[in-house]
């Protein structure tokens, strides 16, 4: 039998099915706080990833201390004033979460990533199991986002970790919890980091939110601090750079600056680099991570040209480091960082969420052989 249902009441139903199913979906929507809420400010109790104290920073969140302003160039500089890599930590009973945060940049999102990566907080809590899964994520339709993060939490006290922008900076953040419910901050842990000194692809191009690039994905399977040294067009070995890495004591160096340099680059820089922190960290093992292999390189020869320029140059002074007696130094091969299917980039260059997971899969063992 058929119903004739007038169009208007079937527009709506459909509109008011649209929004359950909406509300079903842990992403943070725009909303007015409520009176009730406890506010505590993150810098009362530090942020996790970076490697130098928070007075010697110009700003709070920034990745590089204030005196490499004028040293490192104006462009990583920049770059460096973007949270890439920083998170938080907090305990907490409550069944709802409240963020105000707030970025530098009105440039919120990018052509070829989204807001809630460039610009978004990304919010994960702890299992039963110890294990730290998504929760949710901001989505900022301008600089300053003051909302309810999640809701409707099941009972119980748990840990959750919150991290930061990748390609904007931070200018304030603060969690909120109705009154009545405990919040326990836990400080930044005080272990050895692993540090990441790379490209736009180790700053988190173009990962869909600031949890999903590999060295957040390796520091939460490893079970290590992480700091994020990636210069989106700028890891380029150099060593204004370089004296900075000396001054951290890290657990393991990761040098992956390939995507960023030509051969004749790598043959000059290379081998400079791995020594000027053997120097400063001679017992500090390292990683030399080959550029990953462009998804439409079988087509341009000169993409590949570029591969086996730069690979050629980096495995010659890896043999030479070797040669001359340095261990703790590894190796990874660029064709090992993405899958076969060329379907884990969002441009052929930077990894998706898919080519993250799949560069966390080829660097966790090696990373493991050095000691992580």
């Amino acid at each position: 039998m058929k119903i004739d249902i007038p169009r208007r009441q079937f527009l709506a139903s459909i509109s008011a099915a649209t929004a359950a199913s909406a509300s079903q979906f842990s992403f943070a929507q725009e909303s007015a706080p409520q009176d009730g809420i406890q506010w505590r400010d993150v810098k009362e109790w530090g942020i996790e990833g970076q490697g130098w104290h928070s007075d010697q920073m110009e700003n709070f969140f920034d990745r590089l201390p204030a005196r490499a302003k004028g040293v490192v160039r104006d462009a990583v500089w920049n770059l460096s004033r973007h949270s890439a890599g920083m998170l938080t930590r907090f305990q907490t009973n409550a069944s709802e979460i409240w963020i105000d945060h707030e970025v530098t940049s009105s440039n919120l999102a990018m052509p070829h990533m989204p807001a809630t990566g460039v610009s978004g907080i990304d919010l994960y809590a702890s299992t039963r199991e110890g294990h730290s899964r998504w929760l949710a994520v901001t989505r900022p339709n301008s600089t300053r986002t003051k909302t309810k993060l999640v809701s409707n939490l099941s009972a119980g006290q748990r840990e959750f970790t919150a991290y930061l922008p990748l390609y904007n900076g931070t200018k304030s953040l603060k969690f909120g919890v109705p009154e009545g419910n405990t919040f326990e901050p836990i400080p930044p842990r005080k272990s050895k980091p692993i540090v990441f000194y790379g490209t736009s692809i180790t700053h988190g191009a173009c990962a869909s939110r600031p949890g999903m690039p590999h060295p957040a994905i390796l520091g939460r399977r490893l079970g290590h601090p992480i700091i994020n040294l990636g210069f989106s067009g700028n890891g380029r070995m150099e060593p204004q750079v370089g004296q900075f890495l000396c001054e951290l004591d890290p657990l393991i160096y990761v040098i992956d600056c390939l995507p960023n340099m030509i051969g004749r680059e790598v043959a000059e820089r290379a081998e400079k680099l791995v020594l000027q922190l053997r120097e400063a960290r001679p017992d500090t093992p390292i990683l030399l991570v080959e550029d990953r292999t462009y998804a439409h390189s079988p087509f341009i020869p000169s993409l590949q040209r570029r591969h086996h320029d730069s690979r050629s140059a980096l495995k010659a002074a890896f043999a030479s480091l070797v040669a001359n007696g340095h261990d703790k130094i590894s190796y990874l091969d660029g064709d090992e960082l993405l899958g076969e299917d060329r379907d884990d980039t969002t441009d052929g260059s930077h990894p998706n969420d898919l080519g993250f997971y799949r560069q966390a899969n080829a660097m966790e063992p090696k990373l493991r052989e050095l000691g992580a």
